[in-house]
C-alpha cells in the first residue's frame, strides 16, 4: 500500500540532500532520454525545496523519501501522496519547456508536505485500523487545503516558480472563487464528502457543484490565516510558526499522530491567541458569502482583471492547449486534441444563457472558420461597437447558430500591488 513501483528504460535517480541521515531521492521516468536531460538550475530548485520544507517542518517522519516522477503519457500524470515516497507525473516538456511549465510544479512541493500533513499527521477520523473501516473526511480542509497552500508557497520559496508565477497562481485561484456560483448554495465543509459520494467520476457543470474545494478553496482560507497571525502579530509570527509546532512534533518518528478540529485551534491560539474556532466555522460551514480572498488584501495586494494575460496565463494555454476565457464568455476551449471544442462552460455565464454546453464544436465566428485569435478578435470588436457574437457550433450531428451578447470584453485576473498595506505576500513566498 505505501511502496509503490515505478520502472522505466529511461530513469535517473539524484540524491536532493547529499549527506543526510534521511536522504531524500528524485527518480525520473521518460519516454526518451533528452526528456530528463535537466539543466543545473532546474535541479537545484528541487533541492532547494528539501531545503526550505527542512525549515518550514523542523522534522522528517521518514528514513527515505523517494520522489517517484514521470515526465511523459505513458504512465498517467497525477500526484499521490505516500509517507516515505510520492507518485508523480507531468508533461513530457516539464525540463525542456521549463518556462512553459510553471502552473505545474507545485506537485512535487504538495506531495512532499502530505508526508507530515496527512500522513504523520492525520485526521482523526481518516485514521483507521484496517481498511474494512471506512474513512471519513472531515478535515481535508486541513489534509489538503494547507497541504495546497503549503505546496504554492515551497514551489515559490524553492524557485520551482518565481515570485511573480506564484503571484499569477493566486491570482488564477482567486478569480476562480469570486466567479463561481456554486458558492450561493453549498459549504465548503459539505465538500469534504465528495471523495465518499462521487469519487473523482466526471460530472457536469463543476463550478455550480463545487468538486473538492477543499483543495485551492481551503487554500486561500489558509493565506487569510496566514496573513492574519501576521497582522496581529506585527509581523513576528506566522502560519510557518504553526507548522513547525503541529507537524513538526517527535522528529524522526514515523508513527501516525492524529488530530481533531479542536486540535488545529488549539495549536492556531497557541502561536495566536483569537476565535479561531468561530473564524473558521464560519468560513466552513456558511453558503452565500463572498470568497475567502481577506489574505491577498491583507497580503498587500488586490485583485484586478485586464484586457491582456500575464505571461503565467500565456505560458499555461500554450502548453496545456486550451483558451481560458472564464472571466468573459464563461468558456474554456481546447485546442489540443479537439481545436474549438468546449471544455467548460461556466455555470450563469453570457456562454451558458446561449444555450451552450460542453462537448460542442465551435466552427465559425462572425462567419469566419474558427481560431482562437478569431474569437478573442470577436469579443474586443463587440466591447466597441456593442454588436453580439455570432458562432456557429456543432453538437453530435446537430448545428446551430447562437449569438452571445456579451460586451464586456477580454478579462484576465492578476495581483496589483496595494501600496497602503505591507507586502506580507511577497514576505510569505521569499526563501527562508
Amino acid at each position: 500500500i505505501d511502496s509503490p513501483l515505478y520502472a522505466g528504460r529511461y530513469a535517473k535517480r539524484i540524491e536532493l540532500n547529499p549527506g543526510s541521515a534521511a536522504p531524500v531521492y528524485l527518480n525520473l521516468f521518460a519516454d526518451r532520454p533528452e526528456l530528463i536531460d535537466y539543466k543545473p538550475e532546474q535541479l537545484e530548485a528541487h533541492r532547494a525545496l528539501v531545503r526550505q520544507a527542512a525549515k518550514l517542518f523542523g522534522s522528517h517522519h521518514y528514513a527515505h523519501y523517494d520522489f517517484l516522477y514521470s515526465v511523459g503519457d505513458q504512465i498517467e500524470q497525477k500526484g499521490l501522496e505516500h509517507h516515505q515516497s510520492s507518485e508523480n507525473g507531468t508533461d513530457p516538456e516539464t525540463f525542456t519547456d521549463w518556462d512553459k511549465t510553471a502552473w505545474e510544479r507545485d506537485l512535487l512541493a504538495h506531495e512532499y508536505t502530505h508526508s507530515w500533513n496527512g500522513k504523520f499527521r492525520r485526521p482523526a477520523d481518516l485514521w483507521t485500523p484496517d481498511y474494512n473501516v471506512p474513512m471519513q473526511n472531515s478535515l481535508l480542509w486541513v489534509y489538503e487545503g494547507q497541504t495546497q497552500y503549503w505546496g504554492n508557497v515551497l514551489a515559490a520559496r524553492s524557485g520551482l516558480r518565481t515570485r511573480q508565477q506564484a503571484l499569477d497562481e493566486m491570482a488564477d485561484t482567486a478569480a476562480y472563487y469570486e466567479n463561481e456560483t456554486g458558492s450561493q448554495w453549498r459549504a465548503l465543509q459539505d465538500t469534504t464528502n465528495d471523495p465518499i459520494i462521487n469519487p473523482r467520476h466526471p460530472q457536469s457543470w463543476g463550478d455550480w457543484q463545487r468538486f473538492e474545494e477543499y483543495y485551492s478553496e481551503a487554500g486561500l482560507i489558509w493565506l487569510e490565516i496566514d496573513t492574519l497571525i501576521r497582522e496581529r502579530s506585527g509581523g513576528k509570527r506566522s502560519l510557518d510558526d504553526f507548522a513547525r509546532a503541529f507537524f513538526g512534533i517527535n522528529d524522526g518518528s514515523y508513527t501516525v499522530v492524529t488530530y481533531t478540529f479542536d486540535d488545529v485551534v488549539k495549536a492556531l491560539n497557541a502561536v495566536e491567541p483569537y476565535d479561531w474556532a468561530t473564524y473558521l466555522r464560519a468560513r466552513l460551514d456558511s453558503s452565500g458569502k463572498p470568497a475567502p480572498l481577506e489574505g491577498i488584501a491583507r497580503g498587500g495586494y488586490k485583485l484586478v482583471y485586464k484586457d491582456s494575460q500575464t505571461d503565467y496565463q500565456k505560458a499555461t494555454e500554450s502548453q496545456r492547449g486550451r483558451t481560458y476565457l472564464s472571466y468573459s464568455l464563461g468558456l474554456v476551449i481546447d485546442e489540443k486534441e479537439h481545436s474549438g471544442s468546449l471544455l467548460q462552460v461556466a455555470w450563469n455565464s453570457p456562454a451558458f444563457r446561449a444555450k451552450l454546453t460542453e462537448g460542442m464544436q465551435i466552427l465559425a465566428i462572425n462567419g469566419v472558420a474558427y481560431d482562437a485569435d478569431v474569437l478573442k478578435d470577436a469579443i474586443r470588436a463587440a466591447q466597441g461597437s456593442g454588436a453580439p457574437i455570432e458562432f456557429i457550433v456543432q453538437n453530435g450531428d446537430r448545428f446551430m447558430v447562437v449569438n452571445i451578447d456579451y460586451r464586456g470584453g477580454l478579462r484576465y485576473p492578476r495581483l496589483e500591488r496595494a501600496a497602503s498595506v505591507p507586502a506580507r505576500l511577497d514576505e510569505i513566498l521569499t526563501p527562508r
